[in-house]
């Protein structure tokens, strides 16, 4: 009778001990799922500061900011899913690429419809994609697909006033400073990142410098002020995509009539 008493509490214990380890296990699963669930929102200011004296003052420019999760961090960021891929349209009217500054996910396309009564010819032969649309007519579209990650600037071929820039992120954690300079970053799980800057007055060696590592949380989800030297002189000149000095334009640009 002892001995049946014996086995029925090793029984229970054993049931317990079953119980015990299926709840830890569960805990140990749905934890970091309870983790990563926490979003918060990122937020910060960007102020364009002048270096030389000549400079203006300026703190309409756009600034880019953005968040890609540290490797091997802890706590760590889930992997990042793909971005979102979406369509953009980057307008070419009046001589001038709308909007200048365009910040899209990988694998997104951009549409660059002419909307100027003479031709275009978008191109983009330095950094990030490299593309050439060729010279296209009034009314018409063309487009072109941003597979990788990189900062593309933009030109027109026969117009050399016409800029623009292509931002090709793979992290869906970006903003563009609004008028004040402020930063808003939605929906950021909580985690360690890299912040990362661009500005288009601000040399490459000078956008490195701004990058470091943030702590998110609900405790400190702001990236503070970060201060961005205006360190380049403007106009910059640029050649067309043959790698030569533009012709003189016609009064008119080269009028594309329909028949």
């Amino acid at each position: 009778m002892r001995w049946t008493r014996i086995c029925r509490e090793t029984k229970e214990i054993s049931r317990l001990w079953s119980w015990w380890s299926i709840a830890l296990w569960t805990t140990a699963l749905l934890l970091p799922v309870s983790l990563y669930g926490q979003t918060v929102t990122v937020t910060g200011s960007v102020e364009i500061t002048k270096v030389h004296p000549s400079q203006k003052h300026t703190s309409d420019g756009v600034v880019v900011v953005w968040l890609t999760p540290l490797a091997a961090a802890e706590p760590a960021v889930p992997a990042l899913l793909a971005p979102p891929k979406r369509r953009f349209t980057l307008v070419q009217k009046n001589k001038t690429f709308t909007p200048h500054v365009l910040v899209v996910t990988v694998g997104s396309e951009v549409d660059f419809p002419n909307k100027d009564p003479f031709f275009h010819n978008a191109f983009s032969l330095f950094e990030g994609k490299r593309f050439d649309l060729g010279l296209y007519e009034s009314g018409s579209t063309r487009s072109s697909r941003f597979d990788r990650p990189g900062i593309s600037y933009l030109f027109c071929n026969i117009h050399p006033e016409m800029s623009a820039v292509i931002i090709a992120l793979d992290t869906p954690y970006y903003a563009t400073s609004i008028s004040g300079g402020e930063i808003t970053i939605p929906n950021v799980p909580v985690g360690k990142y890299t912040v990362h800057v661009w500005s288009e007055g601000a040399s490459a060696d000078v956008l490195k410098s701004l990058s470091r590592p943030v702590v998110v949380s609900n405790d400190s989800s702001s990236i503070g002020k970060l201060l961005v030297p205006n360190n380049t002189s403007f106009p910059l000149t640029h050649k067309n995509k043959y790698g030569r000095d533009y012709e003189s334009p016609t009064p008119q640009g080269q009028e594309y009539i329909k028949p």
